[in-house]
């Protein structure tokens, strides 16, 4: 069962309410999507996905797959996070990099770029990721299934990996 912290719609039109609860191995909210115009095919996978899965989530756009700035999108996935609207976040551009970087640009934000769902288990159990960008134009839907399997699965182990997490975000 999928609880958020304010009401959401799920995709199966059944309404919740309530606090987090776990709905995977990782304790999740509405679950914030962004994506550029290279991004969006795989971005409506993704949904697909998570409607299977009965999670909700919220779209921050793009909308079409007319060209745009994958920066705008980015910026609004982390606005939400930081805002306590979504979490965890999925992004998608062409190779990742771009709307990678934007994301990371916010202090709180700790996005990791998967290709291989290795990679998607590390950076949430070492790093904490709180978003999760694939590479739209370089991974398929199969591959995209596993890596946010392996996501959704992974807990942050904590010790050590905390201390170096602390050490993040640039002092003020």
């Amino acid at each position: 069962m999928f609880f958020t912290k304010d009401l959401a719609v799920c995709p199966k039109g059944c309404i919740f309410a309530g606090e987090l609860i776990n709905t995977t191995d990782m304790e999740t909210k509405l679950i914030g999507l962004a994506s550029d115009h290279a991004g969006f095919a795989l971005k409506q996978f993704v949904k697909k996905y998570l409607d299977e899965k009965g999670l909700a989530y919220k779209d921050y756009g793009t909308l079409n797959e007319e060209s745009c700035d994958y920066s705008d999108f980015g910026h609004a996935l982390a606005r939400g996070i930081e805002a306590g609207e979504v979490y965890p976040g999925i992004a998608i551009c062409g190779s990742g990099e771009g709307i990678n970087m934007t994301l990371n640009k916010h202090q709180s934000i700790r996005a990791g770029l998967c290709w291989q769902p290795e990679i998607a288990h590390l950076i949430r159990q070492h790093n904490d990721a709180n978003v999760l960008v694939m590479p739209g134009r370089f991974i398929d839907e199969q591959m995209a299934r596993l890596i946010m399997d392996e996501f959704f699965a992974t807990d942050f182990e904590g010790g050590r990996h905390q201390r170096r997490i602390d050490k993040i975000p640039v002092a003020q």
